[in-house]
């Protein structure tokens, strides 16, 4: 009886050291990848934001598979057009689903981005994302990027962003 009590405590321990052992790999993430990610999405910086991708990236949209980094210079040309257009945006989110390795988190969430122009009341889009984040030479980053703004044909909406807050780093 004592050894099954031993060996129940034994891989109970093994559990929470690992659980411990991924929420510091996902507080790296945070640090390395989704602070920065956010900051440069809301100072309007696509040089930032796209150091915050790995050199090859699988990103796909509704638009279609983007295998080439085209998405890289449309987030320059975005930005660039949104500082002259007088734009702010804010970009909130919160993770619906994370699952984390030494090399590898697959992280699926929910976000609102609100595009504010001088005068104007903001305008919020609405989206879930589902994004893999590798560890390449030492630092992690996005090698796939997939976001919609439908789940099965239905529009994501505020109702859908406000069922949990939004992260604060």
């Amino acid at each position: 009886m004592r050894y099954i009590i031993a060996m129940a405590i034994m891989l109970s321990s093994a559990t929470v050291g690992a659980q411990i052992e991924v929420l510091n790999i996902q507080r790296e993430i945070d640090t390395s990848v989704w602070r920065p990610f956010q900051t440069a999405f809301e100072s309007l910086d696509g040089e930032a934001l796209n150091r915050t991708y790995a050199k090859e990236v699988l990103r796909v949209t509704p638009n279609g598979i983007d295998t080439n980094n085209s998405f890289k210079s449309a987030n320059i040309k975005r930005f660039d057009k949104n500082r002259e257009d007088g734009a702010s945006i804010t970009l909130d989110f919160w993770f619906d689903s994370r699952h984390t390795n030494e090399t590898t988190s697959y992280e699926v969430g929910f976000y609102r981005i609100g595009t504010t122009y001088t005068g104007k009341e903001p305008s919020y889009n609405y989206g879930q994302f589902h994004i893999v984040i590798k560890k390449i030479d030492g630092h992690w980053k996005i090698t796939q990027d997939w976001d919609t703004a439908h789940i099965n044909g239905n529009n994501i909406s505020q109702e859908d962003f406000q069922k949990q807050e939004p992260l604060e780093f």
